[in-house]
């Protein structure tokens, strides 16, 4: 049986959830252990912080090819602009360093 363009099933909660959850370990992974040697033991909050945006990214990423595959660009549009919310939230709420605002310039 053929899918009509633009019409399809999306991907599960439950297969979502996975595709989170191998993105969140194996960037963890990668935090904790990547240049662990010349930089010494990376802060908590950093590993956190880029799980987070691994696993929010490889399921934006697998839902959006998904979507594509599928023909269905508002579902794969969504699923971009979640992923780049979740990666944009996570930076925001744990990112130890924000950059500090430019000084003010007297203009005289």
């Amino acid at each position: 049986m053929k899918l009509k363009k633009g019409k399809g099933v999306a991907l599960a909660p439950v297969e979502l959830a996975g595709n989170f959850t191998r993105g969140l370990v194996a960037t963890a992974l990668l935090t904790a252990v990547q240049d662990r040697w010349s930089h010494g033991k990376p802060p908590g909050k950093k590993v956190l912080r880029m799980a987070l945006q691994g696993g929010a990214a490889l399921a934006a990423g697998i839902a959006t090819a998904e979507s594509l595959r599928r023909r269905d660009y508002a579902s794969a549009l969504i699923a971009l602009a979640g992923g780049a919310a979740g990666i944009a939230a996570a930076e925001i709420l744990l990112n130890p360093d924000p950059i500090p605002p430019a000084p003010e310039t007297e203009i005289g």
